[in-house]
C-alpha cells in the first residue's frame, strides 16, 4: 500500500519567510507550489523547484486568486474568462521555472479559496478546467472528492486526483471547515498523524460533530506554513512507513 503526501510550499515572499520548504522536501512526496499570485516571488519559486527536482519531489502548480494581501483566502469573483487566463498564467510561470530546474510542472491544484469555492461554484470550476485543457490535457488536477471541480475536470477528460487533508477539521457534509471558526486548523502530531492512518486504511475520519465521514483520498495534504508542520509531516510519514505504507507520489 502506498499513499502520496503533499505540502503546500514556494510560499515566502522576499524579506517575509513561511514555513521550512527544506525541512518539507525531505518528506513530502509532492510539492505545491505557489505561482506569484497568492504567494512566492520568482526567486523563492525557481530555489523551490531546484529543491524539489534535487529530491526528485514531483511539482504542482498551486494555482490560485490574484490576492498577495489576503494570501489567496479571500473569495473574488473573477469572470471566467480572466481566471482561466489567470490559471494559465500561473501554470506556465510555475512550468518555466521547473524546467530550469530540471524537472516540470506535473499536476495543478488550486489554492486556498479558489480551492473551496470550486467545490461549488460551476463557472469557476469549469474556468480551471478549461486552463489546464489549454495549457496540458495530461496535468491531474487535485481537488476535494465531491467537488463541482472534480466533476467537470471528470467530464472534460482530466485525470483527477482525490485529496484529503491531515491538519484540516470537517464538516459533516465532507467540506472543510472554515478558517475562521476555532479548531480549523489541528496542530498535534500524534493525533494528525493517527488520523491519516486511519484515513487511509479505513477510508473514514472524524467530523467537527463528532460523526464519521467517509474519505477517498490518493494524495494527503499537510499544509507548509502551519503551525509545526514539519513536525506534523514528519510524524505522519513515520507512523506510515512503520505501518507498511510507503509514501509515493500518485500515478
Amino acid at each position: 500500500m502506498s499513499i502520496d503526501l503533499n505540502a503546500d510550499l514556494g510560499e515566502s515572499y522576499g524579506a517575509w519567510t513561511l514555513g521550512d520548504d527544506h525541512a518539507m522536501l525531505t518528506v513530502v512526496s509532492s510539492a505545491n507550489v505557489a505561482c506569484g499570485f497568492h504567494a512566492g516571488d520568482p526567486t523563492t519559486l525557481l530555489r523551490t523547484c531546484r529543491a524539489a527536482a534535487d529530491r526528485a519531489v514531483r511539482i504542482g502548480a498551486q494555482v490560485g486568486y490574484h490576492d498577495l494581501a489576503g494570501f489567496g483566502r479571500r473569495f473574488l469573483d473573477v469572470s471566467p474568462a480572466d481566471l482561466t487566463a489567470d490559471v494559465i498564467y500561473q501554470i506556465g510561470a510555475l512550468d518555466g521555472l521547473a524546467r530550469a530546474s530540471g524537472s516540470a510542472v506535473a499536476y495543478v491544484k488550486p489554492h486556498g479559496a479558489l480551492y473551496n469555492a470550486i467545490v461549488h461554484h460551476r463557472g469557476q470550476a469549469k474556468a480551471v478546467v478549461d486552463a489546464v485543457l489549454a495549457y496540458d490535457p495530461t496535468l491531474p488536477v487535485l481537488g476535494l472528492p465531491g467537488s463541482v471541480f472534480l466533476e467537470e475536470a471528470e467530464r472534460a477528460g482530466l485525470r483527477t486526483v482525490a485529496e484529503a487533508f491531515a491538519d484540516r477539521a470537517y464538516t459533516p457534509q465532507g467540506t472543510l471547515v472554515s478558517r475562521s471558526e476555532p479548531g480549523a486548523v489541528l496542530s498535534d502530531p500524534d493525533a494528525v498523524a493517527r488520523r491519516v492512518l486511519t484515513m487511509i486504511t479505513d477510508g473514514t475520519t472524524l467530523a467537527v460533530d463528532g460523526s464519521r465521514i467517509d474519505v477517498a483520498a490518493e494524495s494527503i495534504c499537510l499544509h507548509g506554513d502551519s503551525p509545526g508542520a514539519v513536525a506534523m509531516a514528519t510524524a505522519v510519514s513515520e507512523l506510515l512507513r512503520s505501518n507498511g505504507i510507503a509514501v509515493t507520489a500518485f500515478v
